[in-house]
């Protein structure tokens, strides 16, 4: 996974990737579709992952010094969470929450179950400093 990553950054010296979830059976439409929001977005784009639980990794390349293209790939990301919700998915998988996806898990949770969500960290972490500003439900 590492050296996939990897070589996606070498196309253009960086990337904005966003692991979602989606059906197994949507699976191929996603990997498509995650082409297709980069070329919308005037970016490359590829993905890849875990083909066995649904888990993709897809990610849209740019220049990192880019603030264009930093800003068409938080778009193409936003999409692409649009999309695997509208395959049934998540906007999550394995690698949980993080920057890019910030606020995204509203959309596919109940207010009460972010809440909760909220308490269990706040629980294991009353201090926040554990990965501080980068677990926003």
């Amino acid at each position: 996974m590492r050296a996939a990553a990897a070589a996606a950054a070498t196309v253009t010296a960086g990337l904005i990737g966003a692991l979602v979830v989606v059906p197994l059976e949507s699976l191929a439409e996603a990997i498509t579709g995650t082409v297709e929001i980069g070329r919308r977005h005037g970016l490359e784009a590829c993905s890849w992952g875990h083909a066995g639980d649904g888990n993709l990794h897809s990610s849209f390349q740019l220049r990192a010094d880019d603030a264009d293209q930093v800003q068409r790939a938080r778009r193409a990301a936003g999409e692409l969470f649009d999309m695997a919700l509208r395959l049934r998915g998540s906007v999550t998988g394995e690698h949980g929450i993080g920057i890019v996806k910030a606020g995204q898990l509203r959309r596919q949770w109940p207010a009460r179950a972010v809440e909760l969500h909220r308490a269990v960290k706040a629980a294991f972490d009353p201090l926040g400093i554990m990965n501080p500003g980068k677990k926003t439900p």
